[in-house]
Parts: C-alpha cells; structure tokens; sequence
C-alpha cells in the first residue's frame, strides 16, 4: 500500500484564484504523482515543498502527538474553499480489509485491483474555519472515514531542524514511548511484560534499601526510623512507614526510558541520526497492516554532508529490498542529496509547480538516465539544480560551449 498522487485545490501557493463551488469537478490545481519508494521534493525556498508534506499531514495526521489542523492560511489568497485527495494503490488483502466500504476497483487485464481514495473538504465563512470530516469513497463528496480506519492512514513525520536529543529523553507521550509502544516486542502486552517484573523487583530492592542495612549503608533505615519518630510523636502510638514506587503500566514505563548512544557529549548531528534510525523501527514494524509512509523534512538538516550521503544512499536501499512496503517522502534544498538519488525518484519544485523526473513524466531516454546519472556527481549537481550560472574559464569553457555551439 503505497500514497500513489496528491492532488490540491486552492491550498496554500496552489490555487488558481477560481473559487468555485464545484471544486472537485474542475482539475486540481496541482497534482504530485509518487513513485512506491523513495520520493525526493527538491528545490529552493518557497516552492511549495512544506505545502505538500503538510496537505499530506492533514489528511492523514501523525502517529506523534503533533497537533495538525487546519488553518485560515491554508486556503489560497481570497478563496473560501479547499480540497486535498490522496489515493492509495498496490493494497495487499491485510491492508484491504481495513477500508473495504471505501474501496474503488480498478480493472487491469483480468485483475481487479482495490484502490482508496481520501478526502479533505474545506470551507470557511469570514475568519471562520467550518466543520468537516475526513472521507473516502468514489464520489466527490464521499464517506465519512471512521477513526479505527483513520488510524491505518498514519504517517510518521520527522519535521525540519528537529531537536532530536528532546525526542528521545524520558517524558510524558515521548516519542520514544510512542515508537516502542507499537512495537512487537511491547504491544499487547501491558501486563505480562518482562519489564514489569524487572519494575517489581526493583520495589523489593527498594523497600529493603529503607527497613534493612544495604551493603554497609544504613542512611536509608534511619531516614525511615527518623520520620516514624515525628509520627509517633504526631499520633501518640507507633505508624509505620513504607517507601516504594507505584505500580506502572508498561506504558508508563516506556515514557521514563532514555535512549543515548553510549558516547557523551555528541552534537545535534549524532542526535538526528539516532533519532532518523529510530523512526525506522515505527516503519518496519511486522505487526502492521497499514501504511507504511514516512515525510522527512530537510533531511539535511544538523547532518554533514558525508552523513547526509550515508544516510540518503540506505534509505533509497531500504525502499528497494523485495517486499520492502516502506514509502518515503523527503524534502531537501541539497544538491548534493539529489545528486546521490536514482532520477526516477526526484521531483523538482519549483514557482509553485512540480516537474517528476521519472520515465513518465520527460522526454529523455533510458541511456540519457543512464547518463545522467553518471554525470550528477555532487559538483555538477548544482549546475543541473541551479536557476542561473556564472561562467569562468576552464571547465565551464569544455562543458558548455561546445554544447551551446551544436545549438546554434
């Protein structure tokens, strides 16, 4: 099951200033196309990269607990009205029948082939946002989709200059719980874990530590005989004391684990890669049969960019392996991350528009990706990427005047 289009109207940069109330039946204003694998939106600031990571968090939220709603800016200059579609193709039957009341057929050959259509429909009145319902269905308007199903149409979202390190320390909903609680080795499993009995012994431990001489250290027995000495003062008989921690779910356990990688001091870098790494385990989990989809923003972001290479090299492997149901949407303004990606997965951004590189989309041929390819190494990746180019003897001189030359 893989986010196969996005298709928006009057949301955000995207709009054509037609605000019509038969919005579904005029074509979208812009319409994004995703390959199952590794998606790259690259371009400069501005041309609608975070619009499009964003449309796709509204309609199908967070597994975080990010708040994501919708807001005045999201609708296009003056326009009173917006609609986001995602549709989903290549749904496994697991997949399938968490949405079977909403699927559309598509015949290929003999095959029928289910596919799911989402929908965001907005309208405002003055400053005021209007109810709505996120839907699904083959007509425009569609049906309300429940929040059990909902919750099979989650993305994992890592946003731009995350603070990493805060994700993965000990508090209330981390992100770290999060991750872990869905997890095979911690779902459905709260009351029989292993970590509560290791929570239970610790409590023994505990008590002993306060009534009983630990290791030659009996401060806490007469912190425990000092405070029972007030108390037998205050209600004139003996009361007896006893130190221990409350009994925890295996959820509350989860939120007061800390994961650091074992060297100290390391910087935001070491952090995001940790961080990155983590997230993959919520995107591989076995025991899931609903999307698998993860928007990375700035995925250069706190990295060097030897780092930056590693990492975009293995996501793209990992999109790759058989069987692999992992779909990653990531944003970058780094040329040298779209110098290491295969063509087929880029889409250039720019001016409020998206050009896909794959072989659908250009008129190149397949020896000219071949080419291409090659040629994107990460100096001359910004010569493909730029907008303009200054000249200078040398290399400029071999590489572009002989072309410009068989042009004219």
């Amino acid at each position: 099951m893989y986010l196969s289009n996005l298709k928006l109207w009057n949301f955000r940069k995207f709009g054509s200033g037609v605000d019509s109330l038969d919005l579904p039946n005029r074509k979208p204003d812009i319409t994004i196309p995703f390959t199952p694998g590794l998606n790259v939106l690259i371009g400069e600031n501005d041309t609608g990269k975070t619009a499009i990571i964003d449309a796709i968090k509204l309609i199908l939220d967070t597994h975080s607990s990010e708040w994501v709603k919708v807001d005045i800016d999201d609708f296009y200059k003056n326009s009173t009205r917006f609609r986001i579609e995602c549709r989903f193709d290549d749904l496994s039957d697991d997949e399938a029948k968490n949405f079977t009341e909403w699927l559309g057929m598509e015949v290929e050959g003999d095959e029928a082939l289910p596919y799911l259509r989402v929908i965001l429909d907005v309208s405002k009145q003055g400053d005021r946002v209007l109810p709505f319902d996120i839907r699904a269905g083959l007509d425009e308007e569609g049906y309300r989709l429940k929040a059990e199903a909902r919750d099979y149409l989650k993305t994992t979202y890592l946003k731009p200059l995350r603070d990493a390190k805060s994700e993965l320390m000990p508090r209330k909903s981390s992100r770290l719980s999060q991750i872990l609680a869905g997890h095979e080795a911690f779902k459905d499993k709260d009351e029989n874990h292993y970590l509560n009995e290791v929570f239970a012994r610790f409590n023994t431990e505990l008590e002993g530590y306060f009534k009983n001489e630990k290791k030659g250290d009996n401060k806490g027995k007469k912190l425990k005989e000092k405070l029972e000495g007030y108390l037998k003062r205050f209600f004139g008989q003996e009361r007896y004391t006893n130190f221990s921690i409350t009994k925890k779910k295996l959820k509350e356990i989860l939120e007061i684990l800390k994961l650091a990688l074992e060297e100290e001091n390391l910087g935001l870098g070491s952090h995001n890669l940790l961080f990155i790494a983590t997230e993959l385990l919520n995107l591989e989990r076995s025991n899931w049969n609903g999307l698998r989809l993860g928007l990375i923003e700035e995925l250069e972001a706190h990295l060097h960019p030897q780092s930056q290479l590693k990492v975009i090299d293995y996501l793209q492997e990992l999109t790759e392996q058989k069987d692999s149901k992992v779909q990653l949407i990531l944003t970058t303004h780094s040329p040298n991350l779209g110098s290491k990606v295969k063509l087929e997965n880029l889409i250039i951004c720019s001016k409020g528009k998206v050009f896909p590189m794959g072989h659908s989309y250009t008129k190149l041929e397949e020896s000219d990706y071949k080419f291409l390819e090659r040629f994107l190494d990460v100096t001359k990746a910004n010569l493909f990427f730029a907008k303009g180019v200054i000249l200078v003897e040398g290399w400029a001189e071999e590489l572009i005047l002989p072309a410009l030359a068989k042009k004219n």
